[in-house]
């Protein structure tokens, strides 16, 4: 099997602000495996916070050697040498992950969802994402939401209130708000809470920081309203330490090194008793089809990340009607344009 990766940047239609950060654009590594005439087609997003880039991720992914393997089947095997080469470059490790599932689903001639045996009607919605900014471009986003059910706001800066506000203005549709880690003293974080919950607000993500758990802990069992961890838990073993401290958990393929130990994840999520959001970076239609893959088994949807950018390689799992709608096509159903 070959594998090749090339860099690609990522161009959003709108600036993306968080609670730490804002930009413009975000690096991605494309990968690509090849063998029997059949290609696997994978994505590594890296927005800053993850502390990749593409000169990372093309020296680790300089020292992957598929070709090693004589029987690709035995995928959990291959991943495993894969997440041993060096700690952390996550983003990097799924872009092998998703190329390898790909190339598996397509060899096999099924989508991953029908392989796992999972029901494809039973997508959630999704939510679209609305990063912080000024009133004015608040409006607009909001408006060229008008086909998504529910949103996504971005908190964590000094204009909390004045973004939902806003939002309100504009539309009564249920809102999930991700705080990324913005609220740092939990009376206060707890205020808020309590304030979103007569706002339209269903969920609230990550509102403290990582290093904060027993703050969010105590956040939790006063909150009324669900609180789910993000930047808390980004792997399998994360799961465990998010215990009595979230009431549900966000799996991105970016964090928990792609497809095999999200599906992992939400396994032992749902075995505790703690909901599940399946979720994204900014990425190409790629990742976000792959992701599309392990929907059925979530709660919730955070899968418009190939919506927010303006230069996407690649067509395959839609939003329709607001649902996450899968193609049907074998491997991840990505079709590169």
């Amino acid at each position: 099997m070959r594998l090749r990766f090339y860099p690609f940047t990522l161009e959003l239609k709108h600036a993306f602000t968080l609670a730490t950060s804002s930009r413009t654009a975000t690096a991605a590594m494309m990968v690509e495996v090849e063998e029997d005439g059949i290609t696997g087609y994978g994505e590594a997003s890296m927005p800053p916070y993850l502390g990749e880039t593409q000169a990372t991720a093309t020296a680790f992914l300089a020292k992957v050697d598929l070709a090693k393997y004589p029987d690709l089947f035995r995928i959990e095997d291959i991943l495993g040498d894969v997440d041993s080469i060096a700690p952390g470059n996550n983003a990097a490790k799924a872009a092998v992950d998703i190329a390898l599932h790909d190339w598996l689903g397509k060899k096999m001639g099924y989508p991953w969802y029908r392989i796992w045996g999972l029901d494809p009607s039973k997508t959630p919605v999704t939510t679209f994402t609305i990063g912080i900014d000024t009133k004015e471009v608040v409006r607009r986003k909001v408006n060229e939401a008008a086909i998504y059910k529910v949103l996504k706001v971005k908190l964590g800066r000094e204009n909390d209130k004045e973004m939902i506000e806003t939002i309100r203005e504009v539309t009564d549709k249920p809102v999930r708000v991700d705080v990324n880690q913005g609220w740092k003293d939990r009376e206060f974080a707890l205020r808020m809470i309590e304030w979103l919950a007569t706002r339209g607000v269903e969920i609230v993500e990550q509102p403290m920081p990582k290093d904060q758990p027993d703050d969010t802990a105590w956040l939790r069992a006063k909150s009324p309203l669900p609180i789910f961890g993000d930047e808390s838990v980004v792997r399998l073993a994360d799961i465990r330490k998010s215990i009595g401290v979230f009431d549900g958990i966000n799996v991105k393929l970016m964090k928990s090194t792609g497809m095999s130990e999200a599906y992992k994840m939400i396994a032992t999520a749902r075995a505790l008793g703690m909901k599940v959001m399946i979720g994204c970076m900014t990425e190409t239609s790629c990742a976000i089809s792959a992701a599309a893959q392990l929907s059925p088994l979530a709660d919730y949807a955070d899968l418009d990340g190939a919506l927010l950018i303006r230069n996407d390689l690649f067509s395959g799992a839609s939003i329709v009607d607001g649902k996450v709608t899968l193609t049907g096509g074998p491997g991840i159903g990505a079709r590169k344009l």
